[in-house]
């Protein structure tokens, strides 16, 4: 099989130096996204009013409810190209290709249905505010149309992830997030479109970015070559990819289950401590991104592992990622308490706003890091092919816990810092019982290589 200069040997030598080889462009890919969709925000608490604000950071976590099931399949597919490829299997490589295009496609034009049909509803039933509810409602019909999009930038960033290549999507989010961000203000200032000039804004640069990935591997020279004429779903493959990917997708979604119930008890604060939130958790997002990146090298990097018969390497390899994540929550999230007043005068300037944010942050942000091995133990378990295990810890850690909480601590005490206290310990737990699931489980594979 044929190497190429962007591929990373993920099964010789050194371990946490590739990890960082691997993880820096996709963290940096992530950022950029984020301070791309903080452009979002920020162009609507400036320019249009904290209504506006609020309207699309409440429709966050909804989305990923609406989402996350779709985007989890890319994780299966992420699994089965490093497994097969690390064989040198291209037969089964070229297979699970076209099927993942091809499911993408299909997957996106059923999210632009889901989205405009269920958007109102859904939002009338987490109580979002009348004086938002309708920009929010636009909000999400109009991101929707873009799902296409979305989930063939997924599916095809999953596929260059498998072999080690992040840096060309890191490549093409520069210019996709350029774009949009240029879009972003023609569309809200100039022609004043509110809410619905960000989300086609960010519609459009999502299908830049499709183009981009769908270009470059129809050009690839390696199995990852895409031919269209190809495209199909073969059941076989897609049962391969659905047994990694669908318990992934219902982790995620069981996830957004729990935020959704908190995002609903945010909502009663109202409009004001909604938009704080929204700061104060788009801030977060950075933590987050970063630390993920290091779980996508661990997924990645366990998965090779394993089709390669290195099983000497799945331990270093989690090690590693513990330590790096541990270093990085700690850093991104002590600064951002420290830096809080000022990170979220950025995104509006009203006292209250940046005081219910700050108060998030306080609690959230220096407790981070635990959410990163939480993550990190659940791309181990499903590089090692496990899928069913860490999404029934996740149901009964993450969200099982978190509603309760909300329905009895909460409802007990119905303040903000009861309120986002119960994300910090939800962590705690389910990375326990995460790492007590892989302990057991890692017992099932040799400690010595099988080659």
């Amino acid at each position: 099989m044929k190497n190429k200069s962007n591929e990373i040997d993920m099964l010789h030598g050194s371990i946490t130096p590739k990890i960082l080889l691997f993880a820096i462009p996709l963290a940096l890919s992530s950022i950029l996204q984020l301070l791309f969709n903080a452009a979002d925000v920020v162009v609507l608490g400036r320019y249009v009013g904290e209504n506006a604000l609020a309207a699309v950071g409440s429709t966050n976590s909804l989305i990923n409810l609406l989402v996350n099931l779709f985007i989890g399949l890319s994780a299966g597919v992420n699994v089965m190209v490093a497994r097969y490829y690390a064989r040198q299997d291209e037969e089964e490589v070229q297979r699970i290709v076209h099927t993942s295009v091809m499911t993408a496609a299909v997957c996106g034009f059923i999210l632009i249905f889901v989205g405009i049909i269920l958007a109102r509803p859904l939002l009338e039933l987490m109580g979002s505010p009348e004086e938002v509810i309708d920009m929010s409602v636009l909000y999400i019909r109009v991101f929707f149309i873009g799902m296409p999009s979305v989930m063939l930038y997924n599916f095809g960033a999953a596929i260059l992830r498998a072999v080690g290549d992040t840096k060309r999507p890191l490549y093409f989010l520069i210019v996709a997030g350029i774009i949009n961000v240029i879009l972003n203000i023609f569309f809200v200032t100039r022609i004043e479109m509110g809410v619905a000039g960000v989300a086609l804004a960010t519609t459009i640069s999502n299908t830049i970015s499709a183009l981009l990935v769908i270009r470059t591997l129809m050009k690839e020279e390696t199995a990852l070559k895409l031919h269209i004429n190809k495209l199909k779903i073969e059941f076989p493959v897609l049962r391969k990819i659905f047994k990694i990917g669908i318990p992934a997708g219902l982790q995620g979604c069981i996830f957004s289950v729990s935020n959704v119930v908190i995002q609903s008890s945010v909502n009663s604060f109202g409009a004001v401590v909604m938009a704080g939130s929204t700061a104060a958790a788009n801030i977060e997002g950075f933590i987050y991104n970063a630390m993920n990146a290091v779980y996508q090298a661990n997924l990645s990097f366990t998965s090779q592992n394993i089709g390669a018969g290195k099983y000497s390497r799945i331990n270093k390899i989690m090690k590693s990622c513990i330590m790096l994540v541990t270093a990085i929550g700690l850093v991104m999230g002590i600064s951002s308490v420290i830096f809080g007043n000022q990170l979220l005068g950025i995104y509006n300037k009203n006292p209250e706003v940046i005081s219910a944010g700050l108060l998030r942050l306080e609690i959230i942000g220096g407790l981070y890091f635990v959410c990163g091995w939480m993550d990190v133990i659940v791309g181990s378990l499903r590089g090692m092919g496990y899928a069913i295990f860490p999404m029934v810890v996740s149901l009964i850690g993450a969200c099982g816990f978190r509603i309760l909480w909300v329905f009895t601590i909460f409802k007990l005490n119905r303040t903000l810092t009861t309120l986002f206290v119960g994300y910090p310990i939800s962590w705690l737990i389910t990375a326990l019982a995460h790492f007590a699931t892989f302990y057991y489980l890692r017992k099932k594979f040799p400690r010595e290589d099988s080659i």
